[in-house]
């Protein structure tokens, strides 16, 4: 009963949190505003909240990855291939080598193994934190590409990274040809599990689907078993779970673009997995902020056994720690950009050159969310002799509040970096959409006209299927004529679109209010009225979001 007690607190936790995010005049981060509620709670109520690592990992971590990698842009990562691999894999090591040596150096008490581990567990960047932020404040949309997909790989590099410190911290050794071996093993391991997963998880079930019928809610449980099923796989045959989850999200967006799925089970599913991230990302920062006072408590134990006795000490650390972050960030980000300009020299390009602001703004941007917390809870609490794990309190306290600190500066100082500053001009997707509608109204076209021949041919009534057919592909040929105009025509046809969507939404609200006002006068049955209403939700989600 505590336990169910617990978790309906929290998840009415998160939901006051969003409340209060968009109540705040300065539209405050929502992940700051669950940090804080959660704190609040602590200090009224003690739950009893004892996060176990193991199930924490499970829980929280193969549905987000999974996630980030079905929904990531891929063009984005793609073309900026090269970058996102630079930041993910080459900033990370950069980071754990560096941060970890000046944690070590700063704090004497915490061993270098774990040190290491707490290098490697800040280095993962968050990027719905930085969408929290880009709420107040445009983020370029290719900067946002590029953080989404250092974010989606750094997810993976850094934790594997801290498995091998944790590792060496509990074993004492560490041998880097051995350690280079074991990547190899549990990475690639881990991103052919994924695949594997994805893969046959889905051939299975549209293979029942096309036989016996597909019934919605069996896939959406399926699509939410599956990052699971990969993640305990790989780390059943000690492969890495969060690069089998990463994968299968990844191969789940291409089995998507087969179009198997009915469009019903689309749309549940999409809402579903809605409930899912925002849910999950919010009990993580809700629990952070419940769990500070205790990790408070055990941190200054331990920062007292380096002669420091003010709690304040700790403070100055996550501040220190947050500065050497993004120094590291910036000079990584800097000579990156530097040997891409003199590579693009030597092929005799002029490439776009980014002012210092857009580099600093790129180093800020790098926020960390809730795999740096999901990560830092999973360190074991004892060592292999049953003492306890050194310094664990510790590094908990400082990775969270690396968290905290670093939100703060970015929702501060992003909005300056970002405020009239002057960027390439990026390619417009609206020619993209535009010759998308075009081939797919000219192909629907084709098809209604074969198929009004097909019904109607042999019929007495067979101008009844022309004229509904001529009626359907009218509306067709509109789009095409709307959306095949160039310059001043193609901008008037936009906005004589933009003014038939905004009328098609008042006549689907006032057909929806009608509709209520029946059922409430029991003048139709709710069966009725619910289907009624969920055809034109649907119609105005289309409207509503172009």
């Amino acid at each position: 009963m505590q336990t169910i007690t617990v978790a309906l607190i929290l998840l009415l936790a998160v939901v006051i949190s969003g409340a209060l995010a968009r109540m705040s005049r300065q539209r405050l981060p929502r992940p700051l505003v669950q940090i804080a509620l959660g704190a609040a709670i602590a200090s009224v109520a003690d739950l009893g909240v004892e996060l176990k690592p193991d199930i924490f990992f499970l829980l929280f971590l193969p549905p987000l990855l999974f996630l980030d990698g079905w929904r990531i842009p891929k063009e984005g990562l793609f073309r900026d291939k090269g970058t996102i691999l630079e930041l993910s894999l080459g900033l990370v090591v950069f980071t754990v080598v560096g941060v970890g040596y000046f944690v070590n150096w700063m704090i004497p008490a915490m061993p270098l193994a774990v040190a290491f581990a707490l290098a490697a567990i800040v280095s993962p960047t968050d990027p719905i934190a930085v969408s929290a932020i880009a709420s107040r404040v445009t983020i370029p949309r290719r900067l946002m590409h590029i953080l989404e997909g250092e974010s989606l790989l750094n997810d993976a590099s850094g934790l594997v990274c801290m498995r091998f410190a944790v590792a060496a911290a509990l074993t004492g050794t560490f041998s880097l040809l051995d350690a280079f071996g074991t990547f190899l093993w549990i990475s690639t391991g881990g991103i052919a599990i994924g695949v594997g997963v994805t893969w046959m998880a889905s051939v299975a079930k549209n293979w029942f689907s096309q036989r016996f019928g597909e019934e919605t809610g069996s896939q959406i449980l399926i699509s939410l078993l599956i990052p699971f099923g990969a993640y305990l796989l790989a780390e059943h045959l000690h492969c890495s779970g969060i690069l089998a989850a990463v994968a299968a999200g990844i191969t789940m967006s291409y089995v998507e673009q087969r179009g198997q799925a009915l469009p019903v089970t689309r749309v549940r599913r999409s809402a579903v997995w809605d409930l899912v991230q925002f849910t999950a990302n919010g009990i993580i920062f809700v629990l952070l902020g419940e769990q500070l006072p205790q990790l408070f408590t055990g941190a200054a134990r331990v920062v007292r056994e380096t002669g420091h006795y003010e709690p304040l000490w700790l403070m100055a650390y996550v501040v220190v720690i947050t500065l050497a972050l993004a120094a590291l960030r910036f000079l990584w980000v800097w000579t990156s950009l530097r040997f891409t300009l003199f590579r693009a020299a030597l092929k005799g390009e002029k490439p776009y050159i980014p002012s210092w602001r857009l580099i600093a703004a790129t180093s800020l941007a790098g926020v960390r969310g809730t795999i740096t917390l999901a990560g830092v809870l999973t360190l074991p609490l004892t060592m292999n002799d049953g003492s306890a794990f050194p310094a664990r309190d510790l590094a908990v306290f400082l990775a969270a509040g690396v968290i905290i600190v670093s939100l703060l500066a970015a929702s501060v100082s992003l909005p300056y970096l970002l405020r009239n500053l002057e960027l390439p001009p990026e390619p417009s997707q609206q020619e993209e959409e535009d010759l998308a509608r075009v081939a797919a109204a000219e192909v629907a076209i084709r098809a209604v006209e074969q198929a009004q021949h097909d019904m109607g041919e042999g019929r007495s009534d067979a101008d009844l299927y022309s004229d509904a057919g001529v009626s359907i592909m009218t509306l067709y040929r509109q789009r095409i004529d709307s959306r095949s105009k160039t310059g001043k025509e193609a901008a008037l046809a936009r906005k004589i679109d933009e003014i038939e969507r905004k009328l098609w939404l008042v006549g689907l609200r006032a057909e929806r209010a009608e509709l209520y006002r029946m059922a409430r006068a029991r003048q139709l049955s709710d069966v009725t009225a619910r289907k009624l209403v969920r055809e034109l939700d649907l119609l105005e989600s289309r409207f509503g979001t172009r």
